[in-house]
């Protein structure tokens, strides 16, 4: 085992390599310049900003420094500064944040009747009418999932327009944005999608009904979208490169602008990073989306399993973690002894039972290419970490201190001359684009201790085994004079376990606020079939040369559009309803998952999975409007100053205990406590009824054992009307003897249960 000290080293180099590139060669690097709302009546914007960069740097400065104004649904720039100058530009007036520019990440057949919204359901002609903003990599216009066929022209409000792309009646808005006009060979210039991404989540949340689709045979059904009728609009910030905070933050400025009804946004930080709500690109643009009106749909992040690798914090958006359907992929590995060996992969390659010699990857080192089987890890590990920016510290962390204990196989590792036409064994799990084609070898059996919850499509025959049976086939190679393998084309069958939240979904605690719960809900995010831009690789690794219209992909990048359609889906029944209202009704009528498939408990799935048909009839909802959350920034530290900055109106922090957090009124209560410390805190909330018009809630609350008492007051709420508002106070008192205690608040009036969780935990 490697020492700590070389493990320190080892991280300080890659933080090194991953952060210097952001810089250009004089210094700077681009800055974006948060100001809050647009101010109207004041001088022109653009003005304004290149005024104020004078301020900082002179008057002559560089052409290149001004590299974009936002203007339409807020104010601010983008600007390449030196550290020391963005630290000066932080302390001018009517400035809110700056914070650097940084890269992010792009993080269905069954799975919407797996949640309960089949195809027959009832629809309104409002559906039609919904317009669905997709921040993402483009979209592939062609596809079936896109058709206009039997649609009207884009609803009357609708101001946006298509850019270098011809749009129809389906696909009514194409805008992309490239602020440094930086582009590889493979991108398309334009907001046609080249990586499949933003296809596959535009078609999950709003596609046509397709039959007859399937991944090679895989998944086979109908493709659809859970508001087929509603229309799409494209925004597209990411490029081969990846998706720059500054392009993303003009995507939802000109969504806002256009008209659209809601955005569903499945892009992310490429690390873990909690910053505050007004240095927070996704926060930012959502807080602004809110404040017309639109709800925001985001995805919760794929760098679970571990507490507090959630990064999508503020409460005016609905962040989605990533759940599992009742579909599960296997593949079957058979040796030459006739011994079968089941794992996890999409295999779509057949091998016709033929059976390949069959090679430890260990003895097969690419020696004239600088490996060999004690130091080809090290050396890929840094080669990893120097030219893949979405490393995590963890991951990085892992690798190291198993240095000595695996062996991995990537791209260019093993001798081409050893391993061609032969199936390797490799220790270690590796992704599809890491692993490449691996120098021309027939298949690859990758033995790991990582979950098997989800499956990868590689570029050949692969599959993931455990540890066990990866050390018997190992056994079985070192034993045997001629050791052969052949890979099966993969079989789906029931996860009867379905539904729990994948290993990859980031989970909370919310690092920000504590006392907020992050994620709000789960919807399905794994083995997702949807539409696909036939121009990717389907593994995303080049020389993968199957082509195909609807692909395979997990992450809560597929989550996030189901709830995106859930939500629209409510507001086609309810299209006066604000956005707090949608998240709620989606939240208090979610189903509870089980702490026992899932430890973290709310931490993993929040409210519990996504029901759209429940969704449409609460009962009651949790409202609330821009006014509740400035009370609640007020808490947060923010003072009137900056808040008339962020809002452009009257706020004002003055009121006596303005803005505690437990005052906001959310679907849903946390509290962060110290153990073995005697407490007691009063939540306030207020219902608004959306059921009958007369009707009589009375609270019940499940919880486990636990020396916690919770007391709400009144506990019998009466409403006469729809419409109505009724306040009542959630008091939780008593010793936290454990690290979480998850319970629940029902509001039951015997046809309508208002659930919302409750979570008390150890900060």
């Amino acid at each position: 085992m490697i020492s700590l000290r070389l493990c320190y080293l080892l991280l300080t180099l890659t933080f090194f390599l991953l952060f210097t590139q952001t810089y250009s060669e004089d210094g700077r690097k681009s800055y974006i310049v948060y100001m809050g709302d647009c101010h109207k009546g004041v001088e022109s914007t653009e003005s304004l900003h290149i005024s104020m960069v004078q301020n900082i740097l002179g008057s002559k400065f560089p052409a290149d420094t001004l590299l974009h104004s936002y203007k339409k649904s807020f104010n601010g720039f983008v600007a390449k500064l030196t550290e020391e100058a963005a630290v000066r530009m932080a302390g001018l007036d009517g400035v809110v944040s700056v914070f650097p520019n940084k890269k992010n990440e792009l993080h269905t057949t069954r799975s919407w009747d797996f949640i309960g919204l089949s195809q027959s359901v009832e629809r309104t002609s409002t559906e039609s009418d919904i317009i669905i903003g997709v921040i993402d990599s483009g979209i592939w216009p062609e596809s079936d999932s896109f058709n206009d066929q039997g649609f009207g022209p884009p609803p009357k409000k609708w101001k946006g327009s298509c850019h270098n792309f011809t749009c129809n009646n389906k696909i009514i808005g194409a805008k992309y944005f490239n602020m440094r006009d930086s582009y590889e060979k493979d991108d398309f210039i334009s907001p046609r999608d080249a990586d499949g991404h933003g296809t596959h989540c535009a078609s999950t949340a709003a596609g046509n009904s397709v039959k007859s689709t399937s991944f090679f045979g895989l998944a086979s059904g109908t493709a659809r979208g859970g508001v087929p009728s509603a229309r799409i609009a494209v925004y597209k910030p990411c490029w081969s490169s990846g998706c720059e905070d500054a392009d993303i933050l003009q995507a939802y400025d000109e969504a806002i602008e256009d008209g659209v009804d809601i955005i569903s946004i499945s892009l992310g930080p490429s690390e873990v990073v909690h910053n505050s709500y007004f240095n927070d690109t996704f926060a930012i643009g959502s807080f602004h989306a809110m404040k017309k009106g639109i709800l925001t749909s985001t995805s919760a992040g794929n760098k679970g399993p571990e507490l507090y690798t959630i990064s999508k914090n503020a409460p005016w958006s609905l962040s989605v973690a990533a759940s599992t359907i009742d579909r599960k992929f296997f593949t079957s590995v058979q040796l030459g002894d006739g011994t079968v060996y089941q794992g996890v992969s999409v295999n779509t390659f057949d091998l016709k039972n033929e059976s390949y010699p069959f090679i430890y990857g260990r003895n097969a080192p690419n020696i004239s290419g600088g490996y060999n089987s004690s130091i080809s890890r090290y050396q890929n590990l840094i080669l990893l970490s120097s030219n893949n920016f979405t490393i995590t510290l963890s991951e990085f962390q892992y690798f190291i201190l198993t240095l000595s204990l695996h062996r991995l196989c990537l791209e260019n590792s093993l001798d081409e001359n050893l391993v061609k036409g032969k199936i390797v064994l490799c220790d270690g799990f590796q992704g599809p684009s890491s692993l490449g084609l691996v120098s021309g070898a027939a298949g690859i059996l990758l033995r790991s201790s990582v979950p098997k919850d989800v499956a990868f499509i590689y570029a050949l025959p692969a599959v993931v085994i455990g540890l066990v049976d990866g050390a018997i086939i190992q056994s079985y190679i070192n034993l045997s004079s001629n050791p052969t393998a052949t890979i099966f084309k993969s079989n789906e069958l029931k996860d009867s376990l379905a539904p729990y939240i994948v290993s990859f979904s980031s989970r909370g605690p919310n690092a920000i606020t504590p006392n907020i719960l992050k994620p709000d809900l789960a919807a399905p995010g794994v083995n997702i079939l949807a539409a696909w831009s036939p121009v990717s690789p389907v593994s995303d690794v080049k020389g993968d040369t199957r082509i195909a219209d609807y692909n395979i992909l997990s992450g809560t990048s597929m989550a996030c559009p189901h709830a995106t359609a859930a939500a629209v889906y409510v507001k086609s029944f309810h299209p006066d309803w604000s956005p707090a209202a949608i998240k709620s009704a989606l939240m208090t009528t979610a189903t509870p998952m089980s702490a026992l498939l899932n430890p973290e408990a709310e931490f993993a799935y929040g409210a519990g999975q996504i029901n759209p048909m429940k969704a449409l009839n609460p009962g009651l909802v949790y409202d609330a409007n821009e006014s509740d959350y400035v009370n609640f920034l007020c808490g947060q530290g923010y003072d009137t100053k900056k808040l008339r900055t962020i809002t452009n109106d009257h706020s004002s922090c003055t009121q006596p205990k303005n803005g505690m957090v437990w005052d906001l009124n959310l679907p849903s209560f946390a509290l962060s406590m110290s153990t073995s410390t005697p407490f007691s805190h009063t939540f306030h909330r207020t219902v608004t009824n959306v059921g009958t018009n007369t009707s009589t809630y009375k609270a019940r609350i499940t919880a486990p054992p636990s020396l916690l008492k919770f007391k709400v007051e009144p506990d019998v709420i009466s409403f006469s009307s729809v419409g109505q508002k009724k306040s009542f106070t959630l008091v939780i008192e008593g010793t936290l003897n454990a690290e979480i205690v998850s319970s629940s608040l029902i509001w039951d009036d015997g046809t309508f249960q208002v659930r919302s969780p409750i979570v008390v935990f150890t900060a």
